[in-house]
């Protein structure tokens, strides 16, 4: 599903986010990339959605070779490979029904459409009772279980979730887990960008440690060890 073959990164300022790297992430896997920040753990999801490319080596997702992949097929490739960020990018003058129907209108989908998959991804991320509220009244885990609805509209094959719980407390953030899980269990692959060990060490998953751009460690069931 996800593969990284030989894939070197380096930034203008001569600094390595991944040096020689190589992994493969099977379908419908749940895989914890973790590391110190700065190590490269961002850039890795960058180049699944190809927000960045490699500088040598090959990502493919899919059937996707993302180093070759023209940019106006970058929206198609996002609708199958789902993104979820710490900091939620809530549109704030929607409510959790339109900013999760906004993913589908922006591509240009009817509205009957919309108005039956908005519905059933309210219900899988619980968001139901929910629909009508604005962002400001919800709590940071309402807010980061919405910015997963919308990421599954689409029904993607592959959600990246980069530090989904960075702004959570204990509770919330075990809760949004709890439904990466869940979402897991319905055949999407999940790669969970991370620096929370206890998140980590409670799911018991692969982890795949990233430490100075290259990989520390691949444990099929494993432990944040850096």
């Amino acid at each position: 599903m996800i593969r990284f073959d030989k894939v070197t990164k380096i930034y203008s300022d001569n600094t390595y986010a991944a040096r020689d790297l190589s992994l493969h992430i099977r379908p419908a896997e749940f895989v914890s990339i973790v590391g110190q920040s700065g190590t490269g753990k961002t850039t890795l999801a960058k180049m699944v959605i190809a927000e960045e490319r490699p500088s040598k080596g090959r990502v493919i997702i899919g059937s996707w070779d993302i180093t070759a992949v023209r940019s106006a097929d970058i929206p198609v490739l996002r609708r199958q490979v789902g993104m979820v960020f710490q900091d939620f990018k809530l549109l704030p003058k929607k409510t959790v029904y339109e900013n999760v129907a906004f993913a589908l209108e922006v591509c240009g989908v009817n509205q009957g459409h919309i108005n039956r998959i908005v519905p059933q991804v309210l219900k899988v991320v619980g968001l139901n009772e929910k629909r009508d509220k604005f962002p400001h009244q919800l709590s940071g885990g309402q807010r980061q279980r919405v910015a997963i609805g919308r990421a599954l509209v689409h029904r993607p094959k592959v959600l990246v979730a980069d530090e989904p719980t960075g702004n959570l407390d204990t509770i919330n953030a075990q809760e949004i887990i709890e439904l990466l899980l869940k979402i897991n269990t319905l055949g999407t692959t999940i790669m969970l960008v991370t620096h929370n060990k206890d998140i980590v060490n409670r799911l018991r998953k692969r982890v795949i440690s990233i430490d100075d751009g290259t990989i520390v460690s691949d444990q099929q069931s494993g432990k944040y060890i850096i």
